[in-house]
């Protein structure tokens, strides 16, 4: 059982990491999808007709060509579809690199033209995939692709050539493993720095929050005493300076702002902290909870300003179990409330409703605010970790920590979320869980 269970958190470790570097592609993925749509077609012609080659396949270029159709359209496809984009993206690399390349190395008696090819191809999949993921894109892509040279062929052979330059190919991808294994280990080591170096700042910015909180409590027992003692001294016309009566006005509430403040930073750098230390959780650290008691918690213990809790509709719909964590759920609610309000406060208008929804199917969470929405080409990146736009005056999306963390929290918990949004209108996540099984 256990070796089952450390056999599943392995694969499962595996994937997260080849998606995980599949999402460093993304944005240069459609540039390399046109590419192969383009060059597949082309080089069958240049091949071909102007310096032929022994073998050519129309066929299998137009095949890869079309492989990579899909992922130029990527922003059409169906929600449901879009979960599987990193294994299509991965067999999509698998035909057109080790695949296509080492086929037609054979295909061609070990030609010097497919030799250079080879290894180009080799250099494209050192610079696209991590080092566990193209040690199986060489050991899958090659063998099958002799599996097909050899049922397509009558005497299948390796010829002396390949096997000369074979110490070469093997080399390149030896080294190229190596260097992806180092540049994942660094970035790996930056990104544990950068949220260390996150939590420590938000962790000492606690003691002189205290103070000013400890010293804000002291005023407010004293205040009114000294400014009672001052109205009586100018009434009996004593020598004191004048105080405006706005200025007194001021005082009055300053104690009260200083504190609301101090408590609101108090509970983002709770937040903050909590975003880059979620712990790993196994299915015996999650345990039944109320999703409308977290929503309940959650809204009694955010630090709202007076603005922003009439900015919160009512809370609608059923109540629902889901297995999980009841405080990270609570700093779930917490990241969205934060991300909602300070859209309704850039755009100056919007609400936030919260919705629990108990179905068949599964339960969900449901919440949206009608402020300002989020660009469609930034929707596919909003839950990695340290994504955001650009610095400008239409900046809608912090960090990059809270809803990487949203995020991986709910799959902790054995669900999804998505986000659904109009520029301009509004912007919904959807938070869905199974059901508990009774």
């Amino acid at each position: 059982m256990n070796i089952t269970k450390r056999t599943r958190r392995a694969l499962l470790q595996l994937f997260e990491r080849a998606h995980r570097n599949a999402e460093y592609f993304e944005r240069r993925r459609k540039t390399f999808a046109a590419v192969a749509i383009i060059g597949f077609p082309l080089y069958y012609f240049i091949w071909r007709y102007v310096f032929p080659q022994p073998y050519e396949s129309l066929p299998l270029r137009l095949i890869g060509g079309a492989l990579f159709l899909p992922i130029l359209l990527e922003r059409h496809w169906p929600s449901i579809l879009k979960k599987c984009w990193t294994a299509y993206w991965y067999l999509a690399l698998l035909y057109a690199l080790p695949f296509f390349f080492s086929l037609m190395l054979f295909k061609n008696n070990s030609s010097v033209v497919w030799i250079e090819s080879t290894l180009i191809a080799v250099f494209v999949m050192v610079l696209l995939l991590d080092w566990i993921t193209l040690i199986v894109h060489c050991i899958v892509g090659v063998g099958l692709a002799w599996l097909a040279y050899s049922l397509t062929t009558e005497a299948p052979r390796l010829e002396h050539v390949t096997l000369i330059h074979l110490p070469i190919i093997f080399f390149a991808v030896v080294l190229g493993t190596l260097a992806n294994y180092v540049t994942e280990v660094v970035r790996l080591e930056q990104e544990r720095a950068m949220l260390a170096t996150a939590g420590s700042i938000a962790h000492e910015l606690r003691t002189p929050l205290l103070g000013i909180r400890s010293g804000a409590a002291g005023l407010r027992n004293f205040l009114p005493a000294l400014l009672s003692a001052y109205q009586l001294a100018r009434e009996n016309s004593l020598p004191v300076v004048a105080i405006r009566r706005s200025h007194l006005a001021t005082i009055e509430g300053v104690l009260e702002r200083i504190e609301t403040e101090a408590n609101y930073s108090n509970a983002i750098i709770d937040i903050l902290i909590t975003n880059t230390r979620l712990p790993k959780l196994g299915h015996e650290d999650l345990s039944p909870c109320s999703m409308m008691r977290c929503i309940r918690i959650a809204l009694e213990r955010y630090p709202f300003s007076v603005d922003e809790i009439s900015q919160i509709a009512p809370v609608t719909g059923n109540d629902f179990i889901f297995e999980g964590v009841e405080l990270l759920m609570v700093h779930v609610i917490f990241n969205l409330l934060k991300n909602s309000l300070r859209h309704i406060a850039m755009t100056g208008k919007g609400e936030i409703c919260i919705r629990a929804v108990s179905s068949s199917q599964c339960n969900q969470l449901v919440f949206r605010d009608t402020a300002a929405g989020i660009p469609s080409e930034v929707l596919p990146h909003i839950f990695k970790r340290f994504y955001s736009l650009p610095a400008t005056g239409d900046n809608i999306l912090g960090s990059g920590i809270g809803l990487a963390f949203c995020s991986e929290v709910v799959q902790a918990f054995g669900g999804t979320i998505e986000c659904s949004s109009i520029l301009g209108e509004f912007c919904e996540f959807s938070l869905k869980f199974p059901r508990i099984q009774s």
